[in-house]
């Protein structure tokens, strides 16, 4: 299947439909980067956000470093686009993974592929499919935080990893990584401080364990979307003369390239971002006053960050309806209920903004690209499962 398809004249509009401003997704890319830049940073987006070819190539093209994914299918979409620098945020540890790693490794000279450990099991899973290999699979110790998501607990335990992979053939220690975004997505002066206290941590974990890194220039990689000025505050905190240190300093957002009309629009410290993803559905029905139901649900809008907000709407003929309002408020399989719903009509059309870009994207066979006057202009697919 084509990854980017031109709109043919004869294509039929068919609704729900995911819709991609591209003007502020070339927007975002473009301030992110320069926002990077600014802060002496470098950027590995998480491409699980959209897994789209396109916008990679964007991402890419703007100057980041690398790209960040979830999967080892994820990494072999990216290296299948030219990327050579995948960090795999997770800790890699079927088989079939690790085979697959070792065989792109060595099939593609240059390649820089970096996982995740948080346990000794992780490292001698990851050392017996590595074992031998002439091309090093770069790994980087995982800072967790207590009753979140995965990443060792104490600094001792990190040690005692670090030692292990560094007795490993096959294996590099080349870093430390954390994920400061297992708080709640709230900007409050508690959630603030338990980031920061996070990020400290993840630093001060990689400073003790400098000594022992096999690579010329370490990685201290941080991801999500909500807190990267955080990241960037903790490292000027630490390291105010951080060129004197063999660090490269990664942030890992994704969010970001799409933004959108729901969390991050609450939390994102980075001013100017544009919301560029929206769904298009049909009013199917209007039973009683003030109450709509639209044709688009669980299956098409993302509803785990929130329920989507109306945007716009026009009338079966495409002309505005201006004075619009409506409230989501409850969401089935393929239908969303409208309350507070004033000046909608069976079969006028609503653009929704949606909340958490990464639950909306896997929905989607197909992305329309349109421009500002809401003109369709291209059709781009998602890659969530491998080669299609």
């Amino acid at each position: 299947m084509d990854h980017d398809t031109p709109l043919g004249g004869c294509r039929p509009r068919r609704v729900p439909e995911l819709r991609l401003n591209l003007r502020a997704l070339d927007h975002n890319v473009q301030l992110m980067a320069a926002w990077c830049r600014d802060q002496d940073i470098e950027l590995a987006p998480h491409i699980k956000t959209t897994m789209t070819r396109p916008i990679v190539e964007r991402q890419m093209a703007a100057g980041a470093w690398g790209v960040t994914v979830a999967t080892v299918t994820q990494a072999d979409s990216a290296l299948e686009w030219g990327v050579r620098r995948v960090i795999i945020a997770n800790q890699v540890i079927h088989r079939a993974d690790l085979a697959l790693i070792r065989r792109r490794l060595d099939e593609m000279p240059g390649l820089e592929v970096y996982c995740f450990v948080d346990s000794l099991s992780g490292v001698g899973l990851a050392r017996s499919a590595m074992d031998g290999a002439p091309h090093s699979l770069r790994v980087l110790i995982d800072i967790g935080a207590d009753g979140c998501r995965t990443g060792v607990r104490e600094p001792a335990a990190a040690v005692d990893l670090a030692t292990a992979v560094q007795a490993s053939p096959g294996l590099l220690l080349a870093g430390v990584a954390g994920y400061e975004g297992v708080r709640p997505n709230l900007r409050d002066a508690a959630t603030l401080t338990d980031v920061d206290e996070h990020c400290r941590k993840a630093l001060a974990v990689f400073h003790h364990l400098t000594p022992l890194f096999e690579t010329a220039h370490p990685v201290f990689s941080m991801g999500g979307s909500a807190f990267p000025d955080r990241v960037v505050h903790v490292l000027a905190e630490a390291t105010p003369h951080r060129g004197d240190l063999p660090m490269v300093p990664v942030l890992r957002s994704g969010c970001y390239v799409t933004h959108d009309h729901g969390t991050y629009e609450h939390v994102s410290p980075l001013p100017g971002l544009s919301a560029a993803l929206t769904v298009r559905a049909v009013v199917l029905s209007t039973p009683e006053p003030g109450h709509a139901v639209v044709g688009a649900g669980k299956r098409e809008l993302p509803y785990d960050a929130g329920l989507p907000v109306l945007v716009s709407a026009h009338d079966a003929q495409g002309l505005p309806r201006p004075a619009t309002t409506a409230t989501a408020t409850q969401i089935y399989d393929h239908h969303l209920v409208l309350t507070e719903a004033y000046g909608l009509h069976v079969g006028d059309e609503v653009d929704l903004g949606i909340s958490h870009p990464c639950s909306a994207f896997d929905r989607w066979p197909d992305i329309t690209v349109v421009d500002d006057q809401g003109r369709a202009r291209e059709v781009w697919h998602p890659q969530f499962h491998g080669s299609q």
